[in-house]
């Protein structure tokens, strides 16, 4: 229910924003020489470890642009939104009317997304998110949004379709807590489960609550054979070491919202051994020495994490705008629908409703506590 709340200071923000940037072609076009481009989401927050690496892609990006001296350069504004909705509703009206932005990589998360995607649409303010995943973003009717990540209307059916063929259930069970895309991304596990005739079950705990515990005995009862948590990796960490703490063995599976080493470190090595993540992106092997992950080691040191690569494609979108003569919001919004680039995360080009014209989805396993890329749901052998 607190989205209610968010969207009424989202509306009100949204006509304090219409007076700053008049709604015209001008908005947000700033001095044509320098561009400012905002990076919207929870980098310091509890869940900024899937982020922080995106941002990172995105930072990339724009700093090799601006290394071959262009007529017109891009500056990046980041806006720490710790992935909550109504900070994110804050942080727009900063971003639109006072630092005026051109255009928004992101909003990162689903949440933030949907609190604040009617704001960038009545300011024409174009955004590309490296990683909200929310299947209801698309049915908006939005012009100026746009993701280069598959929903989870595809991630969620592939993750429940590979576990169905992998470990053949008798029953699931299925767990969100209460955040968008948490719900989001268990409707569709759900969904398709049932669609297969797979007996199911489903609970919810608050995103804010540390003892699952009335979740887990639900789930002990029930005795599945594999359990499908929508959510994100701080959350998901916290359950999957209470549901092993109490001899819950079922296979555990989740989405991109976890793909990080700290679901690992949040169960423990030992409850987290042979979890399954499921994401719409393809994470580079460590040690990979293609051209992106080579040039992002060199500027950060490590190697590329979840949504790295998705981070510098939606940048890239927008540099290839602004290098095609666009230098306004409305201009840069009408390149990116004919965008059609080979990217460092796959080919990008949109759908007239924003969404990337390819949705492949890539499972992980942790395997001797490290999360191993085994390749797309359709091809993948889980190891036991």
């Amino acid at each position: 229910m607190r989205f209610g709340r968010v969207f009424a200071v989202a509306a009100a923000a949204s006509l304090a924003l219409a007076g700053c940037a008049g709604g015209s072609s001008s908005s947000g076009s700033g001095d044509s020489s320098t561009l400012k481009i905002g990076f919207m989401g929870d980098l310091t927050g509890e869940n900024s470890g899937i982020v922080i690496p995106p941002r990172n892609g995105a930072k990339l990006a724009i700093d090799e642009y601006n290394k071959t001296n262009p007529a017109t350069k891009l500056e990046l504004k980041e806006y720490d939104s710790q992935g909550k909705p109504e900070q994110a509703t804050s942080l727009i009206t900063t971003a639109v009317g006072q630092d005026k932005i051109t255009a928004l990589i992101g909003p990162a998360f689903s949440g933030e997304s949907k609190a604040i995607g009617g704001q960038l649409e009545q300011n024409k303010i174009p955004s590309v998110s490296p990683s909200a995943t929310n299947a209801g973003l698309a049915s908006n009717g939005w012009k100026y949004w746009h993701r280069v990540v598959a929903s989870d209307a595809s991630q969620g059916p592939a993750i429940a379709n590979f576990l169905i063929t992998a470990k053949s259930p008798k029953k699931a069970y299925v767990i969100s807590d209460d955040q968008e895309y948490s719900v989001g991304l268990a409707d569709n596990f759900e969904k398709t489960l049932k669609e297969k005739n797979v007996p199911t079950e489903r609970d919810k705990f608050a995103k804010d609550a540390s003892d699952y515990s009335s979740t887990v005995q639900k789930v002990k009862a029930a005795n599945p054979d594999i359990i499908l948590f929508g959510g994100y990796y701080a959350q998901g960490g916290r359950l999957l070491k209470q549901l092993r703490d109490s001899q819950v063995t079922a296979t555990f599976a989740t989405g991109d919202g976890s793909l990080d080493a700290q679901l690992v470190s949040g169960a423990g090595a030992a409850a987290a051994e042979k979890a399954v993540v499921g994401c719409p992106c393809n994470i580079p092997d460590p040690g990979s020495n293609d051209e992106f992950s080579t040039k992002y080691k060199a500027a950060y040191k490590i190697d590329p994490a979840i949504y790295s690569s998705e981070g510098y494609d939606a940048a890239t979108a927008i540099i290839n705008a602004v290098k095609g003569g666009a230098t306004t919001s409305e201009k840069i919004n009408e390149a990116l629908k004919t965008i059609d680039f080979k990217g460092a995360s796959k080919q990008i080009k949109f759908k007239e409703n924003g969404e990337p014209s390819t949705d492949a989805i890539n499972i992980y396993q942790v395997t001797g506590g490290v999360l191993k890329n085994l390749g797309v749901s359709t091809e993948a052998k889980l190891n036991g």
